[in-house]
């Protein structure tokens, strides 16, 4: 990918000395999933363009297609103001270590004020060099299981790019998928209420007399705290009028 004259948007993931062309296409889809499509291939062990990974990358094709091939890492962030180095082992290196969700909050900060920030990932047998990271501004440290700190290219890739969404775009941290019908307004549950009070007094619910009122009030109170769509409220009421109508067995029960 050739650098134009407008500010990127995005950093650049470089991925430096890379051994297999399946983990590189990988590293694309994940990249592609998350609005990322400035990538940097540092030496790659298997050539390129690979095969490998044009099959693997999947729609994400155009990526590697514009992906900027570096002969070593000094030409790859040649044009970078900040440089991240990523790895999930400590360094003998003395240099500022950023977690993943603020390494790419850093980033976005960074881009804002027009800079360009690269982020780099390690080939997959052992990761970045000390010599690699020596070349990096900072270190982003993913916190894995320290007996098994191993992590495959792309899902490195895929982790950062998740933290590059989060820390600019509006990813909400829950959502509510209504399904077509929106929620239920408060005069729709008060007439569900008072449907069921009124079958439930004729079936003789409300007893004692004396626990009558505090039973009403309960059940006002479960109504309240469910979170009832419109059309949950009309299949309630569709729910106790076909009760109702059932015919009673031979025995006498319903």
């Amino acid at each position: 990918m050739t650098d134009g004259i407008q500010q990127p948007a995005a950093p650049a993931f470089v991925l430096v000395r890379p051994q297999m062309g399946e983990n590189i296409g990988a590293a694309a889809r994940a990249m592609w999933n998350f609005g990322l499509d400035h990538m940097r291939v540092v030496a790659p062990r298997d050539g390129w363009p690979n095969q490998s990974a044009v099959a693997m990358a999947s729609g994400a094709g155009r990526l590697l297609d514009e992906a900027r091939l570096c002969a070593d890492l000094p030409e790859a962030i040649a044009d970078s103001t900040f440089v991240f180095a990523t790895t999930a082992r400590s360094r003998d290196l003395t240099k500022p270590v950023f977690s993943p969700e603020e390494a790419l909050r850093e980033t976005a900060r960074r881009i804002a004020e027009g800079q360009r920030v690269a982020v780099l990932f390690g080939p997959e047998r052992a990761g970045l060099e000390n010599e690699d990271i020596a070349q990096a501004n900072a270190i982003v440290s993913v916190p894995v299981n320290p007996a098994f700190p191993s992590l495959n290219l792309a899902q490195c890739v895929l982790l950062m790019g998740y933290e590059w969404r989060r820390a600019t775009g509006d990813v909400e941290p829950q959502v509510t998928e209504m399904a077509g019908t929106p929620w239920a307004e408060a005069g729709e549950v008060e007439h569900l209420a008072k449907h069921y009070e009124e079958r439930l007094e004729d079936a003789g619910f409300f007893f004692p007399e004396h626990k009558a009122q505090s039973m009403r009030t309960n059940l006002r109170n479960m109504w309240s705290r469910m979170p009832l769509t419109r059309a949950d409220v009309q299949m309630m009421h569709g729910m106790l009028r076909q009760l109702l109508r059932r015919p009673p067995r031979d025995d006498g029960t319903r």
